[in-house]
């Protein structure tokens, strides 16, 4: 996590803990709409990245422990879907907590603010022309 982090004190203030980390905000983004497990955000964020981005097992898991000591994400003790095949026990499952969405919301705000600012000052790239217009 970015901003103020102390160990072992949580803010209050989602702001507080921004900006995130990359690997951060692919963790609450694969989370943001329901419970996985540490694979299960692996394979999410790969997909999601189309490859781009791979989350190595030391890195997810010390991502979810500091996350886990923030308050931001916890662990589930339910599986999400008690109707499948049942997978493996040892399987750990994780969700965000209220203040986790709270983070996730002010950091994609503060991004949506720096991608705004980035159009104003004519830094973005023009639009590629669609093959159908050509």
């Amino acid at each position: 996590m970015g901003g103020g982090e102390v160990p072992g004190e949580r803010s209050g203030d989602p702001g507080d803990l921004l900006p995130l980390t990359s690997v951060a905000l692919n963790v609450l983004l694969a989370l943001a709409d329901g419970e996985r497990h540490g694979y299960g955000i692996m394979l999410e964020v790969r997909e999601r990245t189309g490859g781009r981005v791979r989350l190595g097992p030391g890195t997810l898991y010390g991502a979810i422990k500091r996350l886990k000591e923030g308050g931001v994400i916890e662990e589930s003790g339910e599986r999400p879907d008690p109707g499948e095949a049942p997978d493996d026990g040892r399987r750990r499952y994780y969700r965000l907590t209220g203040f986790g969405g709270e983070v996730l919301a002010a950091e994609v705000e503060r991004l949506d603010g720096l991608v705004r600012a980035a159009r104003e000052k004519g830094a973005f790239p023009a639009p590629k022309p669609s093959p159908e217009g050509a």
